[in-house]
């Protein structure tokens, strides 16, 4: 198979600097994923049906909002492009949203709760689309060599996986930490809980404002439409439903983004309610990190991570073991994926980025179905699947979105007309709708068939609901994406040819 002759290579700090507004994304992204479902429920204090509303309305406002964002931004003009405006603007709302999100006003009714919630969580759903639609599709403007897409996604998604493995492995332990300390060495009660999440979204929230102006500075806009003539929102989608390939990477993208929403929920409860803590305690004994009763602090970087299990074996069920071994295997499952996932292009090079994607959403479906024959004793069999899962997973997250980029290019070669933003909007609706549809399902799910009450997390048959969700279903929708990648019809070879007739026209046709 012959090469794209067509080059255009970015530099490493530029590829680094693109990373860091995404690495920014996913601590509000990851938090949301994994813990936002848990907060409203045991620290906000709403009920399932109220957090499944809360989660759901917000976020699909948000998949709607994304469209009206790719309008605005493929008509956005300015001295610095069409996409890097919007991460610049959007930085400092970022920063102040994020903390009133996590924050748990005092002394108001629940009612007036429920509003407050709406509103932030509403608010902080709007900031994303205006922030990660446009950085989406400024990869796609970059550059337009197919294979330096593959490895700027590669940068990408290792910058998201190195924010997702703080996410995942210290949220837990520095919220439960900086509770501890607000109790005084007390038993630790809802409000410190509180103050404990408001403490820990205000560092993230520093870090991202931070990352979002990292990416403004180093990044530049060098893809520009061949043809200056307007068109019309309503002609942009009507051209967008002829396109194939996105219809599949549409569908594909709600159930995928489904499963990372359902599953964080249903993995949270899975070690927090179905795994044994005795075993658990067991296992993070075994890896160190376990003090006495009584025992004085023992200091050390572990400790101020709030990495050290407090308490013994006969009391597991007032500590934060769970927390602890959940936030270990998070770590692990990511640092698993930072590594592999640098195999992406040279996989992709080789194999093309479809049956990559194809062979790795199918291994993962076959890993999580293996989740629910686990016993509640077995941590090291939970750690094994995790880390199986993330082989198979790893290579695949790249390579998604890079599709999303030849999904772009398959428009303006059938069209002749570019609109990156659209593709990416209406993308960004799917991957929205996906994830509000996945954490206000796996609540439904629970409290409909497993008779879920959030007063009573322990109560048998919600134990057996969360170990279902976290193996059956999350395998059945893993092997749905799997079965929709299979439709999809952009293949290596065809990919290279538009790539190439693209450069092509873009060479000789320059814009009036």
């Amino acid at each position: 198979m012959a090469e794209p002759h067509f080059q255009q290579k970015l530099s490493f700090f530029e590829k680094a600097g693109y990373s860091s507004a995404d690495a920014a994304a996913n601590f509000v992204f990851m938090t949301m994923i994994l813990f936002q479902t848990n907060f409203y429920t045991d620290v906000f204090g709403l009920t399932a049906g109220a957090a499944a509303a809360i989660l759901l309305w917000p976020r699909l406002w948000d998949a709607v909002a994304d469209p009206i964002v790719g309008i605005l931004a493929d008509r956005t003009n300015t001295r610095w492009g069409k996409f890097r405006p919007w991460i610049l603007a959007t930085a400092v709302p970022w920063f102040i949203i994020m903390i009133l999100a996590y924050t748990t006003p005092k002394g108001w009714s629940m009612g007036s709760m429920i509003i407050y919630a709406v509103i932030t969580n509403t608010l902080l759903m709007t900031i994303y689309s205006m922030n990660n639609m446009p950085y989406a599709a400024l990869g796609g403007v970059m550059t337009g060599d197919v294979n330096d897409r593959a490895k700027l996604n590669s940068f990408r998604f290792i910058a998201v996986n190195a924010a997702q493995f703080i996410v995942g492995g210290f949220t837990l332990p520095l919220v439960a930490k900086l509770a501890r300390h607000h109790a005084a060495g007390g038993i630790v009660g809802v409000a410190d809980q509180q103050y404990g999440w408001r403490l820990t979204m205000t560092i993230w929230a520093v870090l991202c404002l931070v990352l979002f102006l990292i990416t403004f500075t180093t990044t530049k806009e060098r893809i520009k439409p061949i043809i200056r003539e307007k068109t019309s929102p309503k002609q942009d989608f009507l051209n967008l439903l002829k396109n194939n390939p996105w219809k599949v990477m549409f569908f594909m993208t709600l159930c995928h983004f489904c499963i990372l929403s359902f599953r964080g929920g249903a993995l949270y409860n899975y070690y927090h309610h179905y795994a044994d803590k005795g075993a658990l305690y067991d296992w993070v004994q075994k890896l160190g990190l376990v003090s006495a009763a009584g025992a004085p602090a023992s200091g050390g970087i572990m400790e101020t991570l709030g990495y050290i299990v407090h308490g013994d074996r006969a009391d597991v069920a007032n500590s934060n073991v769970a927390d602890v071994a959940n936030s270990l295997i998070n770590m692990l499952g990511t640092g698993i994926t930072i590594i592999v996932i640098l195999l992406s292009p040279p996989l992709a090079k080789r194999f093309g980025k479809k049956a990559v994607a194809v062979t790795g959403f199918g291994l993962a479906g076959a890993g999580s179905l293996a989740f629910y024959f686990l016993p509640p004793t077995n941590v090291w069999g939970m750690v094994a699947l995790t880390a199986l899962i993330a082989v198979f997973y790893a290579p695949t997250i790249p390579l998604i979105w890079a599709i999303y980029a030849d999904v772009a290019d398959y428009s303006e070669w059938k069209t002749g007309h570019r609109f990156t933003g659209m593709v990416f909007a209406t993308i960004g609706f799917g991957l929205k709708a996906g994830l509000a549809l996945g954490s206000a399902s796996f609540l439904w799910i629970m409290a409909g068939i497993f008779n879920y009450n959030t007063k009573l997390p322990d109560a048998a048959p919600a134990v057996q609901g969360y170990r279902a969700c976290s193996g059956l279903v999350v395998g059945i929708l893993f092997l749905i994406c799997t079965v929709l990648l299979i439709a999809y019809p952009l293949t290596k070879r065809l990919t290279i040819q538009i790539a190439d007739e693209l450069a092509e026209r873009r060479r000789t046709s320059a814009p009036v």
